[in-house]
C-alpha cells in the first residue's frame, strides 16, 4: 500500500463529477450558443463545486466541453486526465441518453453495477449527469431529448494502470464516484474494487478465489495455481478480514491466501488489517512459534532482535525448520476462519520475497 505523505492533503473530484460539470457546460453552450467556461454543480457529498472548462465548441445541434480531472493529492491513475462531454439534441422529447465515447470502457462481464454492453459509467455519475441535464433544460424551459457522450481521449492507456480489464471493462476507464469528491488515500475506492472483483468472479462461476497483498504476491500465486482463471486472483491489499468476509458473502467455497512473512505473521495473530502502521511485527509471537516447532533456545534468542519477519523466515530455512511456516500458515487459516465465522475452506501459502515457496496449511470451514 502507498505511504501517506505528511501534512494536510488536498481533496479532488471524481471522474463522475468532472463528467457532470462538462455536461452542464456543453448543454448550456448548446442552448445559449455561447461559451460557459465556469460552471457550478452540486455533488452528493453535499456541496456546490466550481469547475473550469476548456475546449468549448458548439453548433446549433451539438456542443462539447472539457475539463482536466484534479484528483487532489490522491495518487489516482486518472489524475490529470481530460474528460469531455458532447451533447446533442435527439428526436425523442422525453429521452436523456447517456453513453460513453472514446476512452470510456464497456462492460463485458456480469457482476458489476452496470449491465453488459453498456458504457462503464457507474450509477451515481449517471444520476448526476441526468439530473444536471434536467436542471438546465428546466431553467431554459426546454423540452427536448438530449444525448450525452462522455469521452476520455487517453482513457484506454490510463485503463492499463487499473483493474478494468480483469473486471471485464474493456476499451477505457470507468466514470466513477459515489460522493463526487476524492478523499486522498481513501480506502473506500480500494475496498469497492475488491468487492467488484469478487462479484465478477462469482458471476463467472468461480467459487475458489486467491487473495494476495499485492502485485508481486499475485504473480507468485498465478504461477502456483495455473489451473485457475485470471478472475480468481484478487489483490486484497491490506484488507484481509474485509476481503474474506465479502468472499464468504458472495458464496465462495474456498479462499486461498498467498503472501509473505511480514503481513501474514500479523494475520496469524488475528490482525485483519495489515498495513505497516496498523500494527508492528511482533517478534515475540514469532519466537513463540519457533519454540513450538522445537527451535533451540540459543537460536530463538536471535528472533527477538530480528529486523524483519522475512529475516526470521530466512533463519528458519537456514536452521532447517520448515514446519515453522506450516504453523504460521495454520494460525492464519484459523484466525481468518474465526473472524469470518467459518463456513469456507481456508488455505494459506507463504513465499519468500523472490517467490520461493516456504510452506502452507489449510483448514476446512
Amino acid at each position: 500500500m502507498l505511504e501517506v505523505p505528511e501534512g494536510p492533503l488536498r481533496h479532488g473530484y471524481t471522474t463522475g463529477a468532472c463528467a457532470t460539470a462538462c455536461t452542464k457546460s456543453a448543454l448550456l453552450a448548446l442552448i445559449h450558443q455561447e461559451s460557459f467556461a465556469v460552471v457550478d454543480i452540486w455533488i452528493p457529498a453535499g456541496q456546490s463545486v466550481t469547475f473550469h472548462m476548456q475546449d468549448i465548441r458548439f453548433t446549433e445541434e451539438q456542443a462539447s466541453a472539457a475539463t482536466i480531472k484534479d484528483g487532489g493529492d490522491d495518487p489516482d491513475a486518472t489524475h490529470g486526465a481530460k474528460i469531455i462531454a458532447t451533447v446533442s439534441w435527439t428526436d425523442d422529447d422525453a429521452e436523456i441518453d447517456i453513453d460513453g465515447g472514446v476512452g470510456v470502457g464497456r462492460v463485458t462481464k456480469p457482476g458489476l453495477p452496470i449491465p453488459i454492453g453498456m458504457a462503464a459509467i457507474n450509477p451515481v455519475p449517471r444520476k448526476m449527469i441526468r439530473e444536471v441535464v434536467e436542471e438546465v433544460l428546466a431553467a431554459a424551459n426546454i423540452k427536448r431529448g438530449v444525448r450525452v457522450v462522455i469521452s476520455v481521449p487517453q482513457g484506454e492507456e490510463i485503463a492499463k494502470k487499473t483493474l478494468n480489464a480483469r473486471l471485464g471493462i474493456l476499451g477505457g476507464i470507468s466514470i466513477l464516484g459515489t460522493r463526487g469528491i476524492v478523499v486522498p488515500f481513501s480506502t473506500s475506492s480500494y475496498k469497492a474494487s475488491i468487492v467488484y472483483a469478487l462479484s465478477v468472479a462469482k458471476e463467472q462461476g468461480i467459487r475458489t478465489v486467491v487473495l494476495t497483498t499485492g502485485g508481486r504476491s499475485e504473480k507468485y500465486a498465478m504461477a502456483m495455481y495455473p489451473e485457475l482463471p485470471v478472475e480468481a486472483f484478487i489483490e486484497m491489499g491490506d484488507f484481509v478480514g474485509f476481503s474474506a468476509k465479502h468472499a464468504k458473502r458472495l458464496e465462495m467455497q474456498e479462499i486461498r491466501f498467498v503472501g509473505m512473512m511480514g503481513k501474514f505473521s500479523k494475520v496469524a495473530q488475528g490482525i485483519m488489517m495489515v498495513h505497516a502502521k496498523s500494527a508492528p511485527i511482533d517478534f515475540g509471537f514469532l519466537e513463540q512459534i519457533a519454540q513450538e516447532v522445537g527451535v533451540p533456545d540459543r537460536l530463538r534468542a536471535q528472533i527477538l532482535d530480528a529486523n524483519t519477519a522475512s529475516q526470521v523466515g530466512d533463519w528458519m530455512t537456514e536452521w532447517g525448520f520448515p514446519e515453522f511456516f506450516t504453523r504460521v500458515s495454520r494460525y492464519c487459516c484459523e484466525q481468518v476462519s474465526e473472524y469470518m465465522g467459518g463456513g469456507v475452506r481456508i488455505d494459506t501459502r507463504l513465499t519468500t520475497l523472490k517467490g520461493d515457496y516456504l510452506g502452507g496449511a489449510a483448514i476446512d470451514g
